[in-house]
């Protein structure tokens, strides 16, 4: 076992180094796991939401192999897993009522120092959100269930239906396993996007694909459940315009802290509509994402990612940033 590992730091939005680190010391309880691949997550190109948190080693959707373990863990040697970074207590009021993400444990773990790093460690509180891999299920593929658990969540919360409308605004990668999980759902799926390579991806997937400006024609009265991919005032103002009398928008991404948004109330009373949040996943739909990859309802190829080195971290991410690729996973040698 070696003593250093390389690992992807970020400092700022423009500012992420390959750099040496120690390999993390695991206590009693705990796994080192051997990195194989890490998705960049959309989330951390958001300049407001991560500048909070440099510096720090980029990547939360791990997928490796159990390099060491230490004391009772469940785990073997040469298990082939997914990592969530967040996992909870099971016992506190939040985790009863299966509100996984409102419980202080969830929100206190982490994983050290990151995904995409050559190693990293898993506390023993993690071992709860670990999976063990079925044989068939790729590591680039597996690194996709922390992202589509996000998504499964998102659609539990909306109460999609089979047959319902469903409408994507935006087609980055949320957008993208919004429109695989939803069809395998047996909704009828809308979405837009501004880039037509996006779009084209979104209709190879079964999708209804057209821009933006096009929603009102392609939609008629609306649909009854519309997701809002991008944290801005003009896509939560489109999605009330397309979401059809009862029905619902769910707001899949953040604002920036005190950006004032207006919703005409009278729209929003009369026509019956529901606005509900959807903030990351728990335990459940880290499993019920891991299923959708095993049974083949997403892979990786399905989205358009692009496979890359752990020195192009930077590139990659630059290129994120500038929506100029889907979704870069970040593929380690074995």
């Amino acid at each position: 076992m070696p003593q250093q590992m390389r690992a992807a730091v970020l400092y700022d939005v423009d500012d992420v180094r390959i750099e040496q680190r120690e390999i993390p010391q695991i206590g009693d309880g705990e796994v080192l796991v051997q990195t194989m691949a890490s998705g960049i997550c959309s989330g951390d190109v958001m300049g407001w939401y991560i500048r909070r948190k440099a510096p720090l080693v980029l990547g939360h959707e791990p997928a490796g192999i159990v390099a060491q373990t230490r004391g009772e863990t469940g785990l073997q040697i040469g298990d082939r897993v997914f990592v969530h970074h967040h996992a909870p207590c099971f016992e506190c009021r939040a985790c009863t009522r299966k509100e996984y993400v409102q419980c202080a444990t969830w929100r206190a773990t982490k994983i050290d120092p990151g995904g995409i790093a050559e190693y990293f460690r898993v506390p023993h509180t993690n071992l709860r959100d670990t999976l063990v891999l079925p044989a068939d299920v790729g590591f680039a593929d597996a690194s996709l269930v922390e992202p589509l658990a996000c998504v499964v969540k998102s659609l539990r919360r909306s109460g999609v239906r089979a047959s319902d409308r469903l409408y994507v605004i935006g087609l980055g990668v949320m957008g993208l396993l919004h429109v695989l999980a939803a069809t395998a759902l047996g909704a009828e799926v809308f979405a837009s996007d501004f880039i037509e390579g996006r779009r084209a991806i979104a209709r190879q997937n079964g999708a209804t694909a057209f821009h933006p400006d096009e929603a009102a024609r392609e939609l008629g009265a609306g649909a009854d459940v519309v997701i809002c991919g991008p944290g801005t005032p003009r896509a939560i103002h489109a999605a009330v315009a397309a979401t059809a009398p009862a029905g619902t928008v769910v707001m899949f991404t953040p604002f920036p802290p005190e950006t004032p948004v207006t919703i005409d109330p009278e729209l929003l009373y009369f026509g019956d509509l529901r606005i509900v949040a959807s903030y990351s996943c728990g335990p459940d739909d880290t499993r019920a994402a891991l299923d959708l990859i095993a049974r083949g309802v997403v892979r990786a190829a399905k989205i358009g990612s692009d496979f890359v080195a752990l020195e192009d971290v930077p590139d990659a991410y630059r290129a994120l940033a500038e929506s100029r690729i889907v979704k870069p996973i970040v593929t380690f040698a074995p």
